[in-house]
Formats: structure tokens, sequence, C-alpha cells
């Protein structure tokens, strides 16, 4: 089950390791992406933390870790075609996977259902 931060950025945990990205709704709001900035492996994060950035053609924003964790995988295809991420968000345009997460941070974070609610 995907969670939401307000920030935009959703969360999946699966046997312990949490997958981590921004939501179709920011992508859209972003435009055509042009670059990302991943986390290094093995970056110790806490909720909140910037985890990254994002540029597009509109804006340029950092994007937080929803969870706290420690960085153990990024998707490197967003480096050579960060377009992914616009094509989806919320699939194959994940940004990182965190594992040691700090699952009590996924109590401060929307199901989605009210997070659609929130960006209407």
């Amino acid at each position: 089950m995907k969670l939401y931060a307000k920030s935009h950025e959703w969360i999946e945990v699966t046997d312990g390791v949490a997958t981590v990205g921004i939501s179709k709704f920011a992508a859209d709001e972003l435009g055509d992406v042009t670059y990302l900035e991943l986390p290094e492996l093995g970056t110790v994060l806490g909720a909140g933390e910037v985890l990254g950035s994002i540029e597009s053609v509109k804006a340029a924003s950092d994007i937080f870790a929803p969870a706290g964790g420690t960085v153990s995988e990024v998707n490197e295809a967003l480096e050579s075609d960060p377009a992914i991420v616009n094509q989806s968000a919320e699939d194959e345009g994940w940004i990182c996977r965190l594992e040691n997460v700090n699952l009590a941070d996924l109590d401060k974070l929307m199901g989605e259902e009210e997070y659609l609610e929130s960006i209407k």
C-alpha cells in the first residue's frame, strides 16, 4: 500500500524495503523532468530530510524522505532518462529504496484517498 507525504513523495514498504518516489501529481506539476540528483548509497536519512532534487523545464525542487531509513538502491535508469518520472511517476519512475525504515514515520503519512483529497 502506498502512503503519501504532504510534500508529494510516496513510499511503499514491501518485506522491510521501502520504495520511494514522487507522486503523479507532483510529476505533472513539474512538467518535463530534465534532471534528478539521486541520493548516495548508504546515506542514512531521517523523515523529512532532503534525499535528492529534481529539475524540470518549469522548476527545481528538493525531494524529501517520507520516512527515515538507509538508501540501499537508486533507480539508475533515471540518470540517463529522467523523463521516466513523467511517464510512470508511481511505478518505473521510483527514485530510491530504503532499508531499516523507521516504521513509526509511516503513521504521519496519508493514504491514497486522503492524499487525493488534499490536492484537489
